[in-house]
């Protein structure tokens, strides 16, 4: 499941990546920055290349259970439901 968290664009357009998200970054390291719609992807430019259409439909999905999320549109289930579920994906 993806971590998610929340921050603030500040007036001059710097984001700030939370403590919780930023494991495996290192300070200085270059980030592709994807956007689509509304939508922002980011990742290590190391990586640009690997698996960059399955990140982009990670993201529609993930911003579409969100949407559905808001709206009081889901399940809730115990862990082991959610797996047997997952697995049909």
């Amino acid at each position: 499941m993806a971590d998610v968290s929340v921050t603030r664009v500040s007036s001059r357009g710097q984001v700030v990546i939370p403590s919780e998200l930023r494991e495996g970054f290192k300070e200085g390291e270059k980030l592709i920055i994807i956007r689509e719609g509304n939508k922002l992807l980011m990742k290590p430019a190391k990586d640009f290349d690997k698996n960059i259409e399955q990140d982009l439909v990670f993201a529609r999905r993930t911003e579409a259970a969100l949407k559905r999320y808001e709206k009081g549109e889901h399940i809730e289930m115990d862990f082991d439901e959610f797996l047997e579920q997952a697995k049909k994906w």
